[in-house]
């Protein structure tokens, strides 16, 4: 038997090696990777000596040959492919170990030659072609398998089951492969195509999915360099599916609020939102929006949580605190439960552009709502400037409560966020029952779509709210302003509608 051995990742490169040689296996392999096959003392043949041809193109051309594909490819229980290997003096090929160069790596320096010279040809169609011709040929591209691998060809266990395993991880290598190369080239030209490719790389399982009876992971995309990238989990329990799947909205709404931006969430959606001043600002003007609902939740800030403002969150039990960094005063006290997870996160990160949803065999993808409000004042009262600012921040605060969905503030803090309702009314209506002793007076609302009638607007006049913003874009909208103008509020048009179903 021989084994042809091409690796960019060398990890337990040499024991394997070993391990081949010991059973009798020739090893072939190229460059780096026969440099350091020959250094631990194993005998090695260098790929040139079965091509009978130098690398040339600076590497770009060494495994792309007859001799080497003609050996993964050709049937062992076909006469005919027999007979033309033996015409050509070709050798067979029993086991092929690759793993690809880190085009991933690459991509980071940001070398456009560079990240050019690292898309692998020879790696992936040797990994093809073996995979292919699986019956015959083991293909190994994961250092994970060295070991089942030695173990399997010493007991002679290599069945076609193992075969076909170590096939499909080849071809999920090299279509996760070209994926992220596709999505350079997307980014490079700003095209499109009707072929989207995904690749993910799973970081971890997780204990369940959404509930006990699902399976799940977290799964990697290394094209996006995203708030959760360089995430780090420095204290409590470990990280569950939806603790990972409520963290999302709340880091994303948090970056788009700036500095000092504040997001408790419970169950995807916010509950209590405020920038203030300080991290301690913040934190009691979004607690003080739904003091019941904020416990169990998750807390997000952009910014530094320090021992103040950490004494305070101690104070209920919270899943989740992610911040741009914890004081060492502000972790002497929050680490003192032990299931508080505690998260550092960099909100310097680009957030994601594109939202993907898995339907049934089908796949929505569209571009995340980024839509910027183009103000149009459409009453005869007009708001403050300080209205103003606080629709803008609760209109911000409306794109991530579910549909239907309502957010009033006032000074730049929640004081309701109505959401998930099958009708608008019942959004603010809820909002109004649920805090039936807060004052309203003076504070606006942002919605996340238009208004079909004025019933919004005459219970937000009964709530004592001075100004609304709304896309606009009804049959009826002039109902809402008319009777706006009625009551004394002031009405803003956006022209964004932010959905989120």
């Amino acid at each position: 038997m021989r084994a042809l051995i091409s690796v960019t990742d060398k990890t337990g490169i040499e024991n394997l090696a070993k391990g081949l040689d010991e059973l009798g296996i020739e090893i072939i392999s190229t460059g780096g990777t026969y440099k350091k096959i020959s250094e631990a003392g194993v005998p090695v043949i260098e790929i040139d000596e079965v091509t009978n041809f130098p690398e040339i193109l600076e590497g770009r051309v060494k495994t792309l040959s007859p001799y080497v594909h003609g050996g993964i490819l050709y049937k062992r229980d076909d006469k005919d492919h027999v007979n033309t290997v033996k015409e050509h003096g070709i050798e067979s090929i029993d086991i092929v170990i690759v793993n690809l160069y880190a085009f991933q790596n690459a991509l980071e320096s940001g070398d456009p030659d560079n990240i050019i010279e690292n898309i692998d040809i020879g790696g992936p169609s040797m990994v093809r072609s073996a995979a292919k011709n699986h019956k015959d040929v083991i293909i190994v591209t994961d250092p994970a398998d060295y070991d089942e691998l030695l173990d399997r060809l010493k007991n002679d266990k290599v069945d076609l089951i193992y075969r076909q395993k170590l096939a499909m991880k080849a071809y999920s290598l090299t279509a996760f492969y070209d994926s992220v190369i596709a999505r350079y080239f997307k980014e490079l030209t700003g095209e499109e195509d009707k072929c989207k490719t995904y690749g993910f790389e799973l970081e971890s399982s997780l204990r369940y999915g959404e509930n006990p009876g699902q399976n799940a992971g977290l799964y990697n995309d290394p094209f996006v360099k995203g708030l959760m990238d360089d995430m780090e989990v420095i204290h409590g329990k470990e990280m569950s599916y939806n603790n990972y799947n409520d963290l999302n909205p709340a880091l994303e709404l948090a970056q788009e609020l700036g500095a000092n931006g504040l997001v408790a969430l419970k169950h995807q959606s916010p509950c209590g939102v405020a920038v203030g001043d300080s991290a301690y600002d913040s934190y009691i003007k979004a607690y003080e929006c739904d003091p019941q609902s904020i416990f169990g939740g998750v807390v997000a800030l952009n910014g530094v949580v320090d021992k103040e403002t950490a004494e305070e969150m101690n104070k209920i039990f919270l899943e989740i605190v992610a911040a741009t960094d914890f004081t060492d005063e502000a972790l002497e006290v929050l680490t003192q439960k032990k299931n508080i997870r505690l998260v550092k996160v960099n909100f310097d990160n680009e957030s994601v552009r594109e939202e993907i949803r898995y339907l049934n065999g089908k796949v929505l993808i569209q571009d995340k709502d980024f839509g910027l409000d183009d103000i149009n004042i459409v009453t005869e009262k007009k708001p403050s400037e300080a209205q103003i600012e606080d629709m803008l921040f609760a209109q911000k605060v409306v794109k991530y409560v579910k549909s239907n969905a309502i957010v009033v503030a006032k000074d730049k803090k929640t004081l309701g966020c109505g959401a998930g309702q099958q009708s608008r009314i019942w959004a603010i209506e809820s909002i109004k029952d649920h805090f039936p002793d807060r004052d309203f007076t003076g504070a606006v609302i942002g919605s996340d779509a238009f208004f079909p009638f004025p019933d919004v607007v005459e219970m937000a006049h009964e709530m004592g709210i001075a100004a609304i913003m709304q896309p606009g874009g009804s049959m009826k909208d002039e109902d809402s302003i008319k009777r706006c103008n009625e009551l004394g509020i002031s009405m803003l048009f956006s022209g964004s509608r932010h959905f989120k179903h």
